[in-house]
């Protein structure tokens, strides 16, 4: 499943900012620790305990916020998930209440899809002339003129869905 861009990028981000964060903090941690043991506690040791402590808290942070863009990541791909599946039951529903046949239902699925007929012939082993009449039958049950009008037919669903989602206000 395809990721947004942006939240595999700042995923990717996250991961880095924390684990050169994680890197600093030992560092200092060892620092301050190999100081104290030799100074003890002067300014530079005190400064450079609160610079890992710093560290740490940003460590933190970062893992929060890279938890949460984890978890939105896979509630997008839930989401897009949940409307493929709903998206193929309005599909299976518009070819029942047509009364397609399953050969028809296979030729008019790969014509959704944007195949030309003669791929689709090769996909289901037929001639090129019967899937052109299937496809004839389909735009006839469906009351399209031609490819185009038959595919706008989903992208209006497509669309009134998207315009009366949840964030519409609709």
């Amino acid at each position: 499943m395809s990721h947004p861009p942006g939240d595999l990028r700042r995923a990717s981000l996250l991961a880095a900012a924390l684990a050169l964060q994680t890197l600093a903090a030992v560092f200092f941690i060892g620092d301050v620790a190999s100081d104290y043991r030799w100074i003890g506690f002067d300014p530079h040791t005190t400064f450079e305990a609160m610079v890992a402590l710093a560290l740490i808290i940003g460590i933190g942070i970062s893992a929060l916020e890279m938890r949460r863009t984890l978890l939105r990541i896979r509630r997008a791909e839930e989401a897009l998930s949940l409307a493929s599946g709903a998206f193929a039951e309005v599909i299976e529903a518009r070819f029942a209440g047509w009364g397609l046949t399953p050969a028809e239902a296979d030729v008019a699925l790969f014509t959704l899809k944007g195949l030309e007929t003669s791929e689709i012939a090769a996909l289901r082993s037929a001639a090129e002339s019967t899937v052109r009449a299937q496809l004839t039958r389909v735009f006839a049950k469906s009351g399209a003129g031609s490819r185009a009008q038959f595919v706008a037919l989903f992208v209006e669903d497509l669309l009134e869905n998207a315009r009366a989602g949840p964030d519409s206000g609709l």
